[in-house]
This record gives C-alpha cells, sequence and structure tokens, in this order.
C-alpha cells in the first residue's frame, strides 16, 4: 500500500428538496385547501477516524464527494425524504484545512471522533406553511437552500510517543526492529526510509509506547532537500525526540558535525519543535575502538554543548536498548502524572504543540510555494537581483515618447 499523507479534495452537502406547491382536490369536497408538503435537508458531509486506516491513499485520485440531494415535497403534506449524510472515513490523526482560508477546520485525533465539514441544505416549505385566516389559497413556496461546498485539505501526521531524528543510515530502522516487532527495511546504503515506520514498545505487563521513524534528514532539508523535510510535521505529535548519531559512519566523517546538521536543520524548520524534550542516543557502539570510545561520545556532547540526558547504544546488538526503552517509559508516565496535576505545565505543552503546527504549517507551504513558482519560471522576492531591472540605457536608440497633457 502506497502511503499518502497529504491529499486535496473537493466535498458538496446536498441542497435542500423544494417546497411543494399543490391543493387538496377530493370529490364531494369543496375548497379543500392548500396541502403541499416541505422539502427535505440535504445531506451533509462528515470525516470519520477510522484506526484500521494509516493512510489517505484513498483520496489520492477521487476527490470529488457529493452527499444526496434531499427530495422535494410532495402533495397531500407529504414531506420530501432527506439526503443521507455522506461520511468519509480518513486515519487517526487526520488535520482538516480549509484550502481557501488555510483555516484549520479541526483535527481528529481519536477513533470513531467525527468532524462536520459540510453542512446540508434546509429544505424548502410547501404552500401549506402560508395558509392563514386572510390567505386561503397560498401560491408560495421556498425552494431548497444549497450545500455547502468547500476545497479540503487533509493532512496525515502519525501519532506516537517518541519520535526518532537522525541523518541517513544513523541506525534510525535498525533501532525500531531491535525495540519492537516492526519490521522497516534495512541495508547498508542511505535513504532506505522512504515512508514514516511506526513500532510498538512493550517494556513491561500494560506498558509499552509507540515510536516513529521518518526518512533520514541532509544538509539543506529545511531548504527542501531530501525526503526528510515533507515528513518532519510528523514528529510534531510526538511527546519526545530521539536524536540519533552514527558514532562509525563508512566515510569516516565527523559523527560531531552529523549531530550538529540535525540540531541546526530542525532549528530551521520550526524553532518551537527544537524546543520539545530531546535525547541524544549515540548509536554504533559496538563499532568503536576502547581507546576511541570516550572521546568521540565527548566530542559529540562539547560540540552541542548538550546537557540533556545522553545513551550510548548499539541497536544492531541491542546493547543498551533495554535501558533507553525503561527510561523513556519512565519519562512518559512522569510526564503524564505532571500534565495532570500542574495545569500550568499542562498549558505551556498544548502551547507548544500549536506553535510547532503553526510553524510546520507555515515552512511547508513556503516551500510548496517555492516549487509552483520555479515550476512556472517565477522568481521569488527574495531572489530577484538588479539585473532583472532594466536599466535607463537601455532606451537609448529607441523610440522617444513624448507625453501631452
Amino acid at each position: 500500500m502506497k502511503f499518502v499523507d497529504e491529499v486535496s479534495i473537493f466535498v458538496k452537502a446536498g441542497d435542500g428538496g423544494n417546497g411543494m406547491m399543490s391543493f387538496r382536490r377530493e370529490k364531494f369536497i369543496e375548497k379543500g385547501g392548500p396541502n403541499g408538503g416541505d422539502g427535505g435537508d440535504g445531506g451533509s458531509v462528515y470525516l470519520e477516524a477510522d484506526e484500521n486506516l494509516n493512510t489517505l491513499v484513498d483520496y489520492r485520485y477521487t476527490r470529488r464527494f457529493n452527499a444526496p440531494n434531499g427530495e422535494k415535497g410532495g402533495s397531500t403534506e407529504c414531506t420530501g425524504a432527506k439526503g443521507d449524510d455522506l461520511i468519509l472515513p480518513v486515519p487517526v490523526g487526520t488535520t482538516v484545512i480549509d484550502a481557501a482560508t488555510q483555516d484549520v477546520i479541526g483535527d481528529l485525533t481519536k477513533a470513531g471522533q467525527r468532524l462536520l465539514v459540510a453542512q446540508g441544505g434546509w429544505h424548502g416549505l410547501g404552500n401549506t406553511r402560508f395558509k392563514s385566516s386572510t390567505n386561503r389559497a397560498p401560491r408560495q413556496t421556498t425552494p431548497g437552500k444549497p450545500g455547502d461546498a468547500r476545497d479540503l485539505k487533509l493532512e496525515l501526521k502519525v501519532l506516537a510517543d517518541v519520535g526518532l531524528l537522525g541523518l541517513p543510515n544513523a541506525g534510525k530502522s535498525t533501532f525500531i526492529r531491535s525495540v519492537s516487532a516492526a519490521k522497516p527495511k534495512v541495508a547498508d546504503y542511505p535513504f532506505t526510509t522512504l515512508i514514516p515506520n511506526l513500532g510498538v514498545v512493550s517494556v513491561g505487563r500494560y506498558k509499552s509506547f509507540v515510536v516513529a521513524d521518518i526518512p533520514g534528514l541532509i544538509e539543506g532539508a529545511s531548504e527542501g532537500a531530501g525526503l526528510g523535510i515533507r515528513f518532519l510535521k510528523h514528529l510534531a505529535r510526538t511527546r519526545l525526540l530521539l536524536h540519533l548519531v552514527d558514532m562509525a559512519p563508512l566515510d569516516e566523517s565527523d559523527p560531531a558535525d552529523a549531530a550538529e546538521v540535525i540540531v541546526n536543520e530542525l532549528e530551521k524548520f520550526s524553532p518551537a519543535l527544537a524546543q520539545r524534550d530531546r535525547w541524544l542516543v549515540l548509536n554504533k557502539a559496538d563499532q568503536l575502538l576502547e581507546e576511541d570510545h570516550d572521546e568521540r561520545v565527548q566530542r559529540v556532547v562539547d560540540r552541542l554543548e548538550w546537557d540533556g540526558p545522553v545513551f550510548v547504544i548499539s541497536a544492531l546488538e541491542r546493547e543498551g536498548t533495554e535501558a533507553l526503552s525503561q527510561a523513556i517509559m519512565r519519562y512518559l508516565d512522569e510526564r503524564a502524572v505532571r500534565i495532570a496535576e500542574e495545569p500550568a505545565y499542562a498549558e505551556a505543552l498544548a502551547e507548544l504543540d500549536r506553535q510547532i503546527e503553526d510553524e510546520a504549517r507555515a515552512r511547508l507551504q513556503e516551500l510548496d510555494d517555492q516549487r509552483a513558482l520555479r515550476r512556472a519560471g517565477v522568481k521569488p522576492v527574495d531572489e530577484v537581483d538588479e539585473d532583472d531591472f532594466d536599466d535607463d540605457d537601455d532606451d537609448e536608440g529607441g523610440a522617444e515618447i513624448f507625453y501631452v497633457r
């Protein structure tokens, strides 16, 4: 199944049915009076979170969805049938955005949660509604109201407790394979991870958490380079970030440089996301010589001026992974208790989440706009230089223009 985390769709709610103009006509009954019924309401469009879905691929090719219209009213005061509501299932973690205004309509973060995205049109009134003591034979009716129509943008953000950050080949997929039952692709070349992977880590009876692995970041990712920038938004809803660093890279590059690249790209993409609690995980320790081990670890810590938790592991040999998993579980439990007991802390986290969402969406929209300008052959404003404008000397030898009042 192809992983699709962004789609644009058009939804149209059903129109309301028109009211009926009718008069009672029966044998032996004179002046029967009006009996036109009301129309039916149009069907509304809802999005519903479905825990059995994990991608938006169903909306990749079918992008227009129309709810049924309401039926028109009938005679003998019969009301028209109401249009059935249209319910579109989406994965849990889907954000719904109005494409015209870029306003967030809602987030579907719980299974079974339902969101109204297009209201059905109201029914029209039949002429029975207008009869009175002075208007015995009304010929007024009202038409049904049109249903709402909207262009929507759906964004899927995976829901995970822990998110993994790192350059390609840092060992993120190997780490997930070692601590969970997930089996993402692992190979000895970079960019083996093309889509986010989720793994459930069990650390005891009834205790577990979810880890999300995204494609590796590269230098310049915040400007659109590589694959990882498109998936950084999936880390917006995590509670903890693990920054994995390859301590024994094949190209013999400095691990401290690699660690610094990730920090810089994260801050450029979203300063708020860089404020999320983050732990430093130094991987592939089994490939280090004993005499180089402490020196390399200290060099990375010093370069980043790191004062947070540091873990040295070997995901391939599963060395240190159990202790790391236990520490993560303790952190998540303590965090949950603190949120419940300290309203100020909970509000601060909620505000940070909102900032991350806003900054991530704004950055991705900016990159999309720049890409559209390049396709159209138009330079962005910040790339326009003086050479793009004609000098006064360019008009020499051309036609002379006189302005006459």
